[in-house]
């Protein structure tokens, strides 16, 4: 009877144990699966749109991007511009698009903010930056997580290099961003995320060094036409 209790007892510690040590691999699987079937749904419904539509969704952007590029603190005073959470999002989940960054085997929905359930499970978009249309005097910042021991996102950002390129697909427009800066700051420094006068910027963010995230890495790209 003891030497029964005693094996059931080493069983429920195994698979403990085993549960413990699968979690992470299964969770990360189960986001990527996640973020993959956004993406699809995504491409899915442009399907029931029209080139005019298009138009005038990518005037609202460029619209909101203009009032953006005004403000001489964005990051601070985003909210004097009206119209950010409904710009952009077609589908009323909050994605405006996706990114891919072949160097790192990543492909991210993109959503309006960087709130923990955004940065948790895809890439958010910094308010007050840019939407990532493109176009003249333009500076999007995108953001997600590192290390994360449920999903794989920015983690290997710092594998990136001057010259790899990245994607954003917003739309039926895909914009392709070379890399040209890569440096590391401080949370509160923001200066090199801002519009540079005639550019057409991306700054990819992310937390660092891995494990203890009191800086941050910045990636920024200037679009390039392919």
């Amino acid at each position: 009877m003891q030497s029964k209790r005693s094996t059931m007892i080493l069983l429920v510690v195994f698979f403990i144990g085993l549960s413990v040590l699968l979690y992470p691999s299964i969770s990360s699987y189960w986001n990527s699966k996640t973020q993959s079937e956004a993406i699809v749904d995504y491409e899915a419904m442009l399907a029931n749109y029209q080139p005019e539509d298009y138009s005038a969704i990518f005037e609202a952007a460029d619209a909101y991007n203009r009032e953006i590029r005004k403000l001489e603190f964005p990051f601070m005073h985003h909210s004097r511009v009206p119209g950010y959470w409904d710009t952009l999002d077609i589908s009323g989940t909050g994605m405006m698009g996706y990114v891919t960054i072949d160097k790192i085997s990543q492909e991210l929905p993109v959503y309006h903010g960087t709130s923990d359930a955004v940065l948790t499970n895809a890439a958010g978009h910094y308010q007050g930056s840019s939407l990532p249309v493109g176009g003249e005097s333009t500076h999007s910042v995108v953001s997600a997580h590192r290390g994360l021991p449920t999903a794989v996102l920015f983690t290997h950002l710092d594998r990136m290099e001057i010259g790899d390129t990245f994607y954003f697909t917003i739309l039926d427009r895909t914009i392709t961003y070379e890399v040209d800066q890569i440096r590391i700051v401080e949370p509160h420094q923001t200066e090199d995320l801002l519009i540079v006068e005639g550019e057409d910027l991306c700054t990819l963010v992310t937390c660092t060094p891995y494990g203890i995230n009191s800086h941050r890495l910045l990636v920024r790209g200037h679009r390039i036409e392919t």
